[in-house]
């Protein structure tokens, strides 16, 4: 009993060890200190993505807006560092942004009980039509000051920023979840909204706060690929959606099976960079890494389709 339990907890981490193990024999280069931190920034930016899903999930709502609410922040954020205005306000304005997609797929959950699945794909058609608009297709580009860019290409004592600010999110989020009031009606609202409400726990509120929290995840995530990349177009976080939600998804199939929860997203993030980073060093067809992410999804789903399906149609 106590090997199955372990199994069952700890049976996706192990997994990843062992696709780390596989690749370290068979792809050239992939130890090499400079490839694997170039792993650790990308599943980085993937998990501050995930991390949001999975704080909306706890409240079980689901939010499929982030990606394009993301896009549309970094559009924001790469207008006004392209036109040289002061960094923190642009940074600023990008969060602003995200937070406020978040909130207000929050308030199209709780007011207009809208479920989330729809809500949500809503909110990324309308950011994603903002987005094309603003930029009318294309991408800002250019030298962007160094104060700027050192958001996601500086290095602290050798670690890449993006690392210490995922690492900071997902402290603060497991802080908040496990050892504050707010989390644990947070996590009682998505384990049980009707006993919740019940016992006092404004459940609404509880999922406005879970919506909200995903999209300043978003905010931040764009501000970093902006600062990465140094450009903003209007489509730049679409490639996440899918990583993102398969690695809250592969999380949910360890640690606290069933449950979203941040140690498993984060590990579920940094195994996806694993893999795709692995399957381009040993010269894997690119379309390998969309058959194998949806055989991932597919597979994490059928482990954890009840929260899912609660989370995205629950009315």
């Amino acid at each position: 009993m106590m090997f199955r339990d372990a199994i069952e907890r700890y049976g996706t981490a192990l997994a990843g060890l062992v696709l780390f193990a596989v690749f370290a024999a068979t792809a050239p280069r992939f130890l090499d200190p400079t490839n694997l931190l170039n792993v650790l920034k990308h599943a980085s930016v993937l998990a501050l993505f995930a991390l949001g899903v999975t704080l909306a999930l706890v409240t079980a709502e689901l939010d499929l807006s982030f990606a394009n609410v993301a896009s549309l922040a970094a559009v924001v954020t790469g207008y006004l560092v392209h036109k040289g205005y002061p960094v923190p306000l642009a940074v600023a304005s990008g969060l602003c942004v995200g937070t406020a997609g978040g909130f207000f797929n929050g308030l199209l959950v709780t007011r207009l009980k809208i479920p989330s699945l729809i809500a949500t794909l809503g909110t990324a058609a309308i950011a994603n039509g903002f987005a094309f608009w603003a930029t009318q297709g294309v991408a800002f580009v250019g030298r962007w000051p160094a104060e700027f860019t050192a958001l996601a290409r500086g290095y602290v004592f050798g670690i890449p920023a993006p690392v210490l600010w995922a690492a900071a999110a997902a402290l603060i989020a497991v802080f908040v979840l496990k050892q504050t009031r707010l989390g644990l009606h947070m996590t009682a609202t998505g384990d049980a909204d009707e006993a919740a409400r019940l016992a006092g726990i404004a459940t609404e509120r509880m999922k406005l706060i879970g919506m909200t929290l995903s999209g300043v995840c978003a905010g931040i995530g764009a501000v970093l690929l902006a600062a990465n990349l140094s450009s903003a177009a209007p489509n730049m976080a679409g490639d996440y959606l899918l990583q993102a939600i398969a690695a809250v998804l592969l999380g949910m199939t360890m640690f606290e099976p069933g449950h979203a929860n941040v140690p498993g997203t984060v590990t579920g993030a940094v195994i996806l960079a694993l893999l795709n980073n692995g399957l381009v060093l040993i010269g894997a067809p690119y379309f390998m890494q969309d058959i194998l992410l949806g055989v991932t999804i597919v597979a994490a789903v059928a482990l954890s389709a009840s929260t899912l399906k609660r989370a995205a149609f629950a009315v």
